[in-house]
């Protein structure tokens, strides 16, 4: 179901930046790699074989093990959240097989998105992708935000703030989008433990309308979703 059928080139290269976190205080990075987005719900009953087959790498990706599954906890109505790398640009080419029949069935809807992002090796030091961790424990916040008409840059550096003063070390992804969705941003937020994100989330609420606080990104977006998610994909 990740599978795009079109005509289209994407290449990377649009300015971006690493959102907020209270670990970040080096200047945003340059986007240099495309990535593709493939938010997923299931079908009645079919949740458990969806994500296993979300899980399976797209052999048709120039990197086939470019890639995370995140999985719904609380918030938007998708189940699954696909990212995967494409390298410095993707081609999507008309004459791609559709999928099967039995994976549609597995599919209530899904969306998808090309966006621009940081390196492999950076996303993946970012969100803890690699080395010897689990992932059981690992929790993420996937936002999305389209900005209001002639506030994008101002959306993106409100993203892009360092949040509050705090001990809590995260891993922080801010995604620009390119083609597909209706959103302007993606950004992906790695947290350690879910004790973790209860005292960040009450350092960010004691910030109130600091840089990159509630009241100052809500005057540049127009709207948002907010997701808690595990990761299934990799264990490690």
């Amino acid at each position: 179901m990740r599978s795009v059928v079109a005509c289209l080139v994407v290449v990377g290269g649009i300015t971006s930046a690493t959102a907020a976190s209270p670990q970040n205080t080096a200047a945003p990075p340059t986007a240099t790699d495309v990535y593709h987005v493939h938010l997923a719900k299931a079908a009645p009953g079919q949740a458990a074989a969806l994500g296993k087959s979300l899980m399976a790498p797209d052999k048709a990706s120039p990197m086939p093990e470019h890639f995370v599954v995140l999985r719904h906890q609380e918030g938007d109505d998708w189940d699954y959240v696909v990212i995967q790398h494409l390298g410095s640009k993707a081609e999507v080419v008309a004459t791609a097989p559709p999928p099967s029949d039995a994976v549609r069935a597995l599919t209530a809807w899904h969306s998808d998105t090309f966006v621009s992002g940081p390196s492999w090796g950076e996303f993946s030091k970012e969100m803890s992708i690699g080395g010897s961790a689990n992932a059981a424990g690992l929790v993420y916040i996937v936002g999305v935000h389209r900005a209001v008409p002639g506030h994008r840059e101002q959306l993106l550096k409100s993203l892009s703030a360092v949040g509050p003063s705090s001990k809590i070390q995260t891993g922080s992804v801010l995604l620009q989008h390119l083609e597909g969705s209706e959103w302007t941003f993606a950004t992906i937020t790695r947290y350690n433990s879910w004790q973790d994100v209860a005292t960040e989330r009450a350092a960010a609420t004691s910030a109130g309308d600091a840089a990159g606080g509630w009241a100052d990104i809500r005057q540049h977006s127009a709207f948002h979703r907010d997701t808690l998610a595990d990761r299934i994909h990799p264990a490690k």
